[in-house]
């Protein structure tokens, strides 16, 4: 028997069912038209705001990283709650445009910016986050084009890493961000060539539940941005902190101790270097804002014994949470938090492999769990799915088509 993940709080259960918004999770997959299905949920969207808000200090703004869940639904709703938004391409900045959000509201990071991106981005107004001397040469020369000075920041890669991080995005050699040493000379040539000098970007790394080793990065990005700061010698306008705060996924993970992490944060914004007294600070964050805020429902489709062993297979599986099937970076696979969605509040009672319709043994949403008896019909419920699910894995394969989605 392997155990699964912790199920987030805050579900509901209806005459023994799932519920999300005051709805069963059959009423929900009778409104979409079928299975599967993302639910992502409102309240759960708003109740992190608010549990974030509250623990950090308001000087720090919130950034939500749209790569997390580009649902237009989601991203407009998180436009009502944060204060800006990072994106990572040409497509999110149309996505974040069509939503209504302000293009000042919107940085631009990642290491292989088009040309057209560049452009696309300098003309609505958005910053970018250069991440080389290449990127930042070829910014001027559009911005010269168009008439228009580029809003200029740089993406920092650190000789620091996040310890405990589940993706680490700085230290070392790393596509991303120009090295620390380099960003004092390449600010001060865009502050000269007339770009506005939009400040520095510096994200170590994502998925931490460690609130010691989140307190100890945050000092670090605080320490490196003053020190390249004073280099530049200009004021810097805008720190992007970067993100790592994760959620539990597995057996055994805990949450982050939030209210320790804001309290250690507000002791080092109250007492600021100069360099960065008028700084605008803010966190970047994707999946701790939305992954919990997903479910993923799909049907039970056949039930099967196999040498002793019962297979309940969907019709959902690894094209649409690939992460919860253990091939998005998993070395050691481990279950999800996974429910009877349609028996949620019955006892455990058998052991069972749950997999998906794809003709590979890689499609695998759970391996010997313990589960309500189910037959088929039933829903399986696949929990922190709203981060990282539908957009991050690969819907076309073996042709069975995106899933649904809906905000309720």
């Amino acid at each position: 028997m392997k155990p699964v993940g912790p199920i987030p709080s805050g579900y509901e259960v209806i005459e023994g069912e799932l519920a999300i918004g005051g709805r069963t999770a059959r009423a929900l997959v009778d409104e979409a038209g079928g299975t599967p299905l993302f639910v992502y949920s409102r309240a759960h969207l708003d109740a992190r705001m608010a549990e974030l808000r509250a623990a950090i200090p308001p000087r720090v703004r919130i950034n939500y990283a749209v790569k997390a869940n580009p649902h237009p639904a989601v991203v407009a709703h998180m436009g009502r709650l944060v204060d800006g938004f990072d994106i990572a391409s040409a497509g999110e900045l149309a996505l974040c445009m069509a939503a209504g959000i302000d293009p000042a509201r919107i940085s631009f990071a990642g290491p292989g910016k088009r040309d057209s991106e560049l452009e696309a981005a300098i003309a609505a107004g958005v910053t970018l986050n250069c991440e080389s001397e290449g990127e930042a040469a070829r910014a001027l020369v559009i911005g010269a084009r168009l008439g228009k000075a580029p809003r200029l920041a740089i993406r920092v890669n650190p000789s620091f890493v996040m310890t405990g991080s589940g993706m680490k995005m700085g230290g070392g050699a790393k596509p991303f961000g120009l090295d620390a040493e380099r960003v004092p000379a390449l600010a001060r040539h865009v502050i000269a060539q007339g770009a506005e000098w939009r400040g520095l970007h510096i994200f170590t790394g994502s998925q931490t539940l460690a609130a010691e080793a989140i307190i100890e990065t945050q000092a670090n990005v605080l320490r490196l941005a003053a020190e390249l700061a004073e280099a530049i010698g200009a004021p810097c306008p805008k720190l992007n902190m970067g993100g790592g705060l994760g959620i539990p996924y597995f057996p055994g993970d805990t949450p982050v101790d939030l209210a320790r992490v804001g309290a250690a944060l507000a002791e080092r914004v109250a007492a600021l270097p100069s360099a960065l007294a008028g700084a605008e600070l803010c966190l970047e964050l994707g999946r701790f804002l939305v992954g919990e805020a997903g479910v993923y429902l799909a049907r039970v489709v056949d039930r099967k014994v196999s040498h002793g062993v019962t297979f309940l297979i969907t019709d959902g599986g690894l094209h649409h949470q690939l992460a919860a099937s253990g091939n998005f970076g998993t070395v050691v696979r481990r279950n999800y938090p996974v429910a009877i969605a349609t028996r949620f509040d019955a006892p455990a009672e058998e052991e069972v492999n749950i997999v998906g319709c794809l003709c590979t043994p890689l499609d695998r949403l759970a391996d010997n769990a313990m589960m309500p008896r189910a037959e088929v019909g039933d829903l399986v419920a696949v929990f922190c799915a709203g981060a990282y699910g539908a957009s991050a894995s690969p819907a076309a394969f073996l042709g069975h088509g995106p899933a649904a989605e809906i905000l309720v």
